[in-house]
């Protein structure tokens, strides 16, 4: 069976080029969001969705497509897609783990650096040609070098940052559901500490937790209270995780010292006083931004799509129930 697709956004070339040889594209997609109702247009004849996190997949979607047997979501996550009304019509959901854990890193990383030597500030006044040269007090910023790093959640993410910063000299504790034995600890070179203690000792926080009902707004006015003044936040894996108007307080009134964000709470919204925050780096959501990674992403996404359509299990199954 080739199976009748709708691909909501363009993809690398070489994973469209896989699509149109090997599905029936409904559309040809564009490289932007398609409207709830287009969607629904759309998909009412289709086999097979190929969305991606920024589409909303709810059950009025799935409702309006009556041969819909898989939804190949484009990421990791998968909040985007109503997962139980889907399971409900025996419809398989599937995503493409593990293949950005690198990518997603670097970002992570490289929004600590950013945000604690004061990238961003810098570049904006040299390109405004407000810089009258160097200056022993200029644009100070934190050591990295020595410092600790407190990672909530330390999932495949999680721990491919420690390994970046144990190569820059930090001390690495860690908050997670589930405690790792003592044996792993030490060959990964981190510390256990709970939640609260984690915000407290450390002067860089780093998020990498799913997105759930739980994890909504878990930094909150609280948890931003309980760090230090001179601790950068850094989030790359779901805006909702941080209540983004606390955020703005806490980097207003001095709670903390700066933030580095690649993810927003109502993406691509903003918190409006976010702009014009100088102790806050923002990024357009690049934590998988890079040829390679989208490229597998997107060629998982085409395998786990043919995989249904041939009647077996895929690999990246999300709601195994459908299955039985």
């Amino acid at each position: 069976m080739i199976p009748r697709t709708l691909v909501t956004r363009r993809l690398p070339p070489a994973v469209m080029a896989r699509l149109r040889s090997e599905t029936q594209l409904a559309l040809e997609p564009e490289d932007r969001a398609l409207t709830k109702s287009g969607i629904i247009a759309a998909v009412s004849s289709c086999d097979a969705l190929l969305p991606s996190i920024t589409e909303t997949i709810d059950a009025e979607v799935i409702a309006a497509a009556p041969r819909l047997r898989v939804i190949a979501n484009f990421g990791v996550g998968f909040n985007n897609i109503d997962v139980a009304a889907a399971t409900g019509r025996h419809i398989v959901v599937t995503n493409t783990p593990g293949v950005l854990t690198e990518a997603t890193a670097d970002i992570a990383f490289g929004l600590l650096i950013a945000a604690a030597r004061r990238f961003s500030e810098g570049e904006r006044l040299v390109r405004a040609r407000q810089w009258t040269g160097w200056g022993p007090l200029q644009l100070l910023g934190g050591d990295i070098a020595g410092a600790t790093l407190g990672l909530v959640g330390f999932g495949r993410i999680g721990q491919a940052v420690a390994r970046r910063a144990q190569g820059f000299g930090m001390r690495v504790i860690y908050q997670d559901r589930m405690r790792l034995s003592g044996g792993e600890e030490k060959r990964l070179g981190v510390e256990f500490r709970d939640r609260e203690t984690l915000l407290r000792e450390s002067d860089y926080v780093s998020l990498h937790v799913d997105y759930t009902p739980e994890t909504h707004h878990l930094i909150d006015e609280a948890a931003l209270a309980c760090m230090k003044p001179t601790a950068v936040l850094i989030n790359t894996a779901r805006g909702a995780v941080i209540d983004e108007k606390a955020l703005v307080r806490a980097l207003r009134n001095g709670t903390i010292a700066s933030a580095g964000l690649d993810v927003f709470e109502r993406e691509p919204q903003l918190e409006p006083e976010l702009y014009d925050l100088p102790n806050c780096m923002l990024l357009p959501h690049l934590g998988s931004a890079t040829i390679g990674t989208r490229t597998r992403m997107g060629m998982m996404a085409v395998d786990n799509l043919l995989a249904v359509s041939r009647g077996e299990r895929p690999p990246n199954c999300v709601n195994p129930a459908v299955f039985g």
